[in-house]
């Protein structure tokens, strides 16, 4: 019987809701693209815009969802190493932003706080998963 790890529950409830929270907008986007956009004040006035945003944030953002959830059921350690490097993209755009055009406004701001902690739980569940694998002995099979 395996042991119970409280970092990989952790971890798990740490993927499910990115998870359920991209996946919220996903769908959003793939039914109601100006929904979306109007989050940030952008108007989608022809058809490529609806197409790209529902492209984008709905396909795209599904198949990130499927890829998160494949990675909550068998290696959570690697979800969480993902999930801290994708919110970290995204606090790190903020920031380029910030630097080069100027101050977020309070979307912006927000978003910036809650993706930079989301980065750092994901790393911090990263490293407390991956320290025991750090621990153990690299052993070759003889088939190698």
């Amino acid at each position: 019987m395996k042991k119970f790890n409280k970092w990989v529950l952790l971890t798990r409830i740490y993927l499910s809701f990115s998870m359920l929270s991209l996946l919220s907008v996903s769908i959003m986007a793939l039914f109601d693209p100006q929904s979306v956009m109007d989050l940030v004040g952008i108007n989608l006035n022809n058809n490529d815009a609806i197409s790209s945003i529902r492209g984008v944030y709905g396909g795209v953002g599904i198949t990130i969802c499927l890829s998160i959830f494949y990675l909550l059921i068998r290696h959570p350690e690697k979800g969480a190493g993902f999930l801290s490097i994708f919110w970290g993209a995204y606090a790190f755009s903020r920031l380029i932003t910030l630097v080069s055009d100027g101050p977020l406004g309070d979307f912006g701001n927000q978003w910036l706080l809650i993706e930079t902690f989301m980065a750092l739980v994901g790393l911090g569940l990263w490293l407390a998963l991956s320290s025991t694998r750090r621990n153990q002995k690299f052993i070759l099979n003889s088939g190698f």
